[in-house]
Order: structure tokens, then sequence, then C-alpha cells
């Protein structure tokens, strides 16, 4: 639709322009990489890596994850909060199985190493929820 002064509709375009990316702000890319290790049928060591993406992840949505938001939009805080869901929903997943059994002079020794590569994962903060979206 063109004005009296023959320019295009601007100001809508515009307004179009402001509201896409106010309802992306509060969307965010994360890599996160989890590393889990039991040596001996006990814990022995239990990393988790979240940092923000440097560039813009590409892939296929899977199953989301929805968690309450009480973090302000701070995804480290969320799932320090909520680490036991977020744990069991990584593993399913799926994780990355080691197994290694050792015999010496009669003694079994085991270590099995489970690892999440490193995911990207689309998190949206609104008021009141988080939703996570892991990329494949």
């Amino acid at each position: 639709m063109r004005s009296r002064d023959g320019n295009d509709n601007l100001s809508l375009r515009l307004c179009s322009i402001i509201l896409f990316f106010s309802l992306t702000l509060n969307a965010g890319e994360y890599l996160v990489s989890y590393k889990y290790i039991v040596k001996d049928a006990i814990l022995y060591n239990e990393t988790m890596n979240i940092s923000h993406a440097m560039k813009e992840c590409y892939g296929t949505p899977q199953k989301e994850l929805i968690l309450e938001n009480t973090s302000n939009g701070n995804l480290k805080k969320l799932i320090s909060k909520n680490s036991e869901e977020f744990i069991e929903y990584i593993h399913k997943l799926g994780l990355n199985v080691e197994h290694n059994e050792i015999t010496s002079n009669l003694q079994n020794s085991s270590t099995t190493i489970l690892t999440l590569k490193t995911t990207c994962f689309k998190v949206d903060f609104n008021d009141n929820f988080a939703r996570i979206t892991p990329l494949k």
C-alpha cells in the first residue's frame, strides 16, 4: 500500500520488524556438554558445561523440556535449580556410553563414562517458564 507521498508504508514494516525482534529477544542458543564417570560403582566425577553459542546453530528441533523460570534468563541457575529433571531429560536424549572392566590379581575394577557430546540447545525464556529444545 502506498501513502500519499509515494513511499511504501514504511511505518508498518518498521513496526513488524520491532515486534519480531521483541518476540525473539529472550530466545538464545546455548552449547551444553555433560560427562558422568562412575568408577567401581561409585560416582567419581560429574561435569556439565554451559556456554552461549558464538554463532547460530542449525538443526531440527527435538522434544522440548519446559521448566519453571525463576532465574530471570540465566540458564545455568535454571538448570542448577532443576538439575535432576534436566539430567533425566538429557539421559533420554541419548548419551554415549563407554564401559571398561579390568581384572588384575583377582580384583575387578570397572569404569563407566556417560557423555553428552556438545549439543546446541535453543532456549526461550518467558515470564513463567523456559522452553529448552535441543537441535540435532
